[in-house]
C-alpha cells in the first residue's frame, strides 16, 4: 500500500508543474500593465514605476519569474505578494475557511442526498427485473429521481440562487439570505444546496446506473442462489463495488466546489476565495489570481490522492496495477 501511495504522490508532481505553468503564463502573458492598472488614473513617477517593476521582477523573462514562484511555493510555502504588498498566503488564510465551509456543506449534501436518491432509484429499477441496461426500467422512484435530477441539472446556478434567496430566505425566512453572521451551518446551508444542486443530479444518476449494473452481475446471482438475504447482498457486495465510480466523482467534486463557487459566493455575499478571485480579475491582480488558483490546484490534487487511496481500500487489486 505504501508503494502505491508513493507512486501516486510522485505522479502529482508533473501535473502540478504543468498546471501552474499554464496558469502563470495565461495570467502574466495577458496584455496590459498591472502596475499602471494599480495606479488607476493617477500617473506614477517613472522612478516609482520602475521600482515597483523591479520589486515584483516584472522585467525578468516569464520562465524565470515562474521558476522563482514555484520555488517559493514548494520550498517556502510562499504564494507570492499582491501589488499592494499583502501576502497572498495570508489572503488565502483569511478567506479559505468560508469557501471550505461552503464546499463541505455542498459536498455533504451531495453525498447524502445524491447517493440516497441513487440507491433508491437503483433498487427500484433492479426490482423491476430489467436486463437490458436501459434507463427507463424502474417504477415511480426511478422515474421521480431521473426527472428531478434532470430539472436540477438544467437550471443555471444563478437562477437557482436568486430563487432560493427569494423563497426560502425572504418569504419563508428559513435561512439567512446573505453574509456569514449566523455562522456554520445556517449561513451555508442555502448556498451549499444551490452549489450542490446540479452535481447532486450526476451523483444520483451515477449511483443508480452503477448499482443496477452490479445487481445484474454474476457474483450477485451466485450470492442470491446461495440463499443470502437481499439486504446483505446489496449492502456488503453490490453497493461496495458500485461505490468505486461514485467515490471518483465525489473526490473530484471537493476541488470543484472550492473553485466553482464564485457566482454563488457573490450572490450570497460570502467573503471566500471565489470573491477574492473575482476582485483580483477586476483589477488585474495577477499574483492573487495565480496564488489562489495554485492553492486550489493543490487541494484538487490532494483530493484525487485521497480518492486513489480509497480505491485501494475498496478494491485491493488496484494497488498492484
Amino acid at each position: 500500500m505504501w508503494r502505491y501511495a508513493v507512486r501516486r504522490v510522485l505522479q502529482m508532481v508533473p501535473v502540478l508543474l504543468g498546471t501552474t505553468l499554464f496558469i502563470y503564463v495565461l495570467v502574466f502573458a495577458l496584455p496590459g500593465d498591472p502596475i499602471r492598472a494599480l495606479a488607476g488614473e493617477k500617473p506614477l513617477p517613472d522612478s516609482v514605476y520602475q521600482a515597483l517593476r523591479d520589486h515584483y521582477h516584472l522585467d525578468d523573462p516569464l520562465l524565470v519569474q515562474y521558476g522563482r514562484y514555484v520555488f517559493g511555493v514548494l520550498f517556502r510555502g510562499d504564494f507570492g505578494e499582491t501589488f499592494n504588498g499583502q501576502s497572498v498566503g495570508q489572503l488565502i488564510a483569511d478567506s479559505w475557511t468560508v469557501t471550505a465551509q461552503l464546499a463541505a456543506t455542498a459536498w455533504l449534501f451531495e453525498l447524502v442526498v445524491g447517493m440516497s436518491l441513487g440507491v433508491w432509484a437503483g433498487l427500484s429499477a433492479a426490482r423491476r427485473g430489467g436486463r437490458g441496461g436501459g434507463t427507463r426500467r424502474g417504477g415511480f422512484a426511478d422515474a421521480a429521481v431521473l426527472g428531478g435530477t434532470t430539472v436540477a441539472i438544467a437550471i443555471p446556478s444563478f437562477v437557482l440562487a436568486y430563487s432560493a434567496q427569494l423563497v426560502f430566505g425572504l418569504k419563508l425566512g428559513w435561512f439567512p439570505t446573505a453574509g456569514t453572521d449566523a455562522g456554520w451551518p445556517m449561513s451555508y446551508l442555502l448556498p451549499g444546496m444551490v452549489v450542490a444542486a446540479a452535481e447532486l443530479g450526476y451523483v444520483a444518476r451515477l449511483t443508480r446506473t452503477s448499482l443496477v449494473e452490479n445487481m445484474r452481475a454474476d457474483y450477485v446471482r451466485t450470492a442470491v442462489s446461495k440463499g443470502l438475504p437481499r439486504h446483505r447482498v446489496v449492502v456488503r457486495h453490490t453497493l461496495r463495488n458500485s461505490l468505486i465510480p461514485v467515490v471518483t466523482y465525489l473526490g473530484t467534486q471537493i476541488g470543484y466546489f472550492m473553485a466553482g463557487s464564485i457566482i454563488v459566493e457573490g450572490i450570497f455575499n460570502l467573503p471566500g476565495i471565489g470573491h477574492e478571485i473575482w476582485l483580483a480579475l477586476q483589477i488585474k491582480e495577477g499574483p492573487t489570481i495565480v496564488g489562489i488558483v495554485t492553492f486550489l490546484v493543490l487541494v484538487y490534487l490532494f483530493a484525487n490522492l485521497v480518492v486513489d487511496l480509497l480505491y485501494g481500500v475498496l478494491d485491493p487489486r488496484i494497488r498492484y496495477d
